[in-house]
C-alpha cells in the first residue's frame, strides 16, 4: 500500500515538475496578477465617472489591491455594491431631460383663471371670459395685459396723449374771438359816419334858431 502511495505521489510530483505544467501555473499566476491590476484600474476609472470627488477613485483602486490577487474578486463585488448607481453623464442627461420636459410643459399656456389650455392668438378665454391680451392701438399687434409698452412698435401705454380735437379747441375759440372782434370794429366803423351828419345837422339847426330867439 505504501509503495502504491509513493508511486502516486512520485507521479504527481513528476507531473507538477514538468515544464508544461510549470509554464501553465506561471501563466495562470501572471493572468491573475494582470486581472487583479486591471480590476483596480477599472474601479479607478469607474469611480471617476460616478463621483466628483478626486479621492474616491484612489480609495476604490487601493481597496482592490489590498485584497491581493487571490481574493480581489471579493473586493470587486463589494465595490459594485457600494458604488454610486448612476454615472455623472447619466445624471446630467436625466436632468436635461427633466428640464426639457418642464420647459415643454411651461410652453403650453393656460388661462390664469380656469387653468385650461389656451392659444397664443386668443384675446379672451372662451371658457371663463378672462381677458388674456389686448390689441396695440398703434400697430394692431397682440400685446400682454401687463406690458407697459408695445414690443413691436414701441408705443408707451402708460403715457397718455392729448387728442387732436382737444388741441384744436382753443385755436377755434381764439379764431372765433378774433372774428367777433373784427365784426364789432367793422360795425362801429360803419355806424360812425351816419352819426356824424345827424349831429352836425342838429348843431346847425340850433345855430339857425338862436338869432330868431334873441
Amino acid at each position: 500500500m505504501e509503495d502504491i502511495l509513493q508511486q502516486i505521489s512520485q507521479s504527481l510530483s513528476d507531473i507538477f515538475e514538468s515544464d508544461v505544467v510549470q509554464f501553465g501555473i506561471r501563466a495562470i499566476g501572471i493572468y491573475l496578477v494582470i486581472l487583479w491590476l486591471a480590476s483596480a484600474y477599472w474601479a479607478f476609472r469607474d469611480m471617476q465617472q460616478r463621483s466628483d470627488n478626486a479621492i474616491l477613485p484612489y480609495v476604490a483602486a487601493a481597496g482592490i489591491i489590498l485584497f491581493t490577487p487571490i481574493f480581489f474578486i471579493f473586493a470587486v463585488w463589494i465595490y459594485k455594491i457600494i458604488r454610486p448607481h448612476e454615472k455623472i453623464g447619466e445624471v446630467w442627461e436625466r436632468n436635461l431631460a427633466e428640464e426639457a420636459l418642464l420647459a415643454e410643459v411651461e410652453s403650453i399656456h393656460h388661462c390664469p383663471s380656469c387653468e385650461r389650455r389656451i392659444d397664443d392668438e386668443w384675446i379672451i378665454c372662451p371658457s371663463c371670459r378672462t381677458r388674456l391680451k389686448r390689441v396695440c392701438p398703434n400697430c394692431s399687434r397682440l400685446v400682454g395685459m401687463d406690458w407697459s409698452l408695445c414690443a413691436w412698435c414701441g408705443k408707451d401705454f402708460e403715457r397718455r396723449e392729448v387728442p387732436a380735437a382737444i388741441e384744436a379747441l382753443p385755436r377755434s375759440r381764439e379764431a372765433t374771438g378774433r372774428i367777433a372782434a373784427s365784426g364789432t370794429a367793422a360795425s362801429s366803423a360803419a355806424t360812425s359816419p351816419t352819426a356824424l351828419p345827424s349831429s352836425s345837422r342838429t348843431s346847425a339847426s340850433t345855430r339857425s334858431l338862436s338869432p330868431t330867439s334873441t
